[in-house]
Formats: C-alpha cells, sequence, structure tokens
C-alpha cells in the first residue's frame, strides 16, 4: 500500500486495478492516515481522534445525553460508554444525572475537557478543514454522497447479515 506521508499522489499511484479496489484502496489510506495521526495526537495532544473528536462534540453540545452522542457519532451506545469511561477517568469528561429522567446521564467537559476543545493545527480536524478548504464545493459534496452511501451500504450488509443469523438461530 502506499505510504499516505510521501505527499504522492494516491489517486494515480500503484498498478490501476479496477474501480472497486483503487476506490477502497484509497478508503484504506484514509484509514490508515487517521489510525497514524490518531496515535500522534496521544502523544502530542494527550488524547486519540476519537476521544477529541467526542471532547469537541460535547464542547459544542453541553449538556448532551449519552445516546444523543452516540447518534450523533453514528455508535453503539456501549462502544461509546468505553470512550466517555476512558475521559471520564482523566478528568477530561464529566457525567451527572439528568435531573428530569433520572435514568438518563447528561455529559459535559471538565476544565481540563475544557483546555483541549480547541483548534489545534496538529489535529484531526485542522487537517479535514484545510482538505475542505482546499476543495471545490461541488468536490465535497460528492464526497459526502459517495461516503454516505458506502456507510448506509457498509452498515446494511451487517445489518441483513445479523438478522439472518438472528433468524437462522431461531428456527
Amino acid at each position: 500500500m502506499t505510504n499516505v506521508n510521501n505527499g504522492g499522489d494516491l489517486l494515480h499511484s500503484g498498478p490501476r486495478v479496477g474501480d472497486t479496489i483503487d476506490f477502497l484502496r484509497l478508503v484504506w489510506a484514509v484509514d490508515h492516515a487517521l489510525q497514524r495521526r490518531s496515535k500522534s495526537m496521544a502523544v502530542t495532544l494527550g488524547i486519540t481522534g476519537p476521544q477529541r473528536l467526542v471532547i469537541r462534540l460535547i464542547g459544542r453540545f453541553p449538556s448532551i445525553h449519552a445516546k444523543q452522542l452516540a447518534e450523533i457519532l453514528h455508535l453503539h451506545a456501549s462502544s461509546l460508554t468505553a470512550v466517555l469511561k476512558r475521559l471520564e477517568r482523566r478528568h477530561f469528561v464529566r457525567r451527572w444525572p439528568d435531573e428530569r429522567d433520572r435514568r438518563r446521564w447528561l455529559l459535559g467537559l471538565t476544565r481540563r475537557g475544557q483546555a483541549l476543545n480547541r483548534d489545534a493545527p496538529e489535529s484531526i480536524e485542522s487537517a479535514v478543514l484545510r482538505t475542505l478548504r482546499s476543495s471545490a464545493a461541488s468536490e465535497v459534496r460528492g464526497a459526502r454522497v459517495v461516503l454516505d452511501r458506502l456507510a448506509r451500504e457498509l452498515g446494511a450488509d451487517v445489518s441483513v447479515k445479523a438478522s439472518r443469523s438472528t433468524r437462522r438461530a431461531a428456527s
């Protein structure tokens, strides 16, 4: 796979093997770059990319319910719980019961969390912002449409397989 840090043109690097595989190579290059940047952020900022995204969203929506945050992130609530627990242990995020519904928890940032809720040039979202600013609006719209379709298609495949295996187990 092409090294994403070499500054080369990923669209035209390596042998052409067909639209599907070439597109998938780009998706994997983005995933690899996200993982590398996340590890780098853990060193420079003290939090990973997913943890930072949670902090940024809680900063934008103070007193958000955990369920709402999971929906925004397109995550299962149990996946988010692990991230929230790590952030709580490190005193970046705090939670408290919702006075209107004691079964639900509200989330907010601590002072330490608020200190991380700022622009950081080494962050993933800064790279995304630079990319969006250097792209035509039509390119961004097209990329969003394709990525949305891909995410839904991948999710639909999982849902179909899960419902099939549930039906098989029930029979």
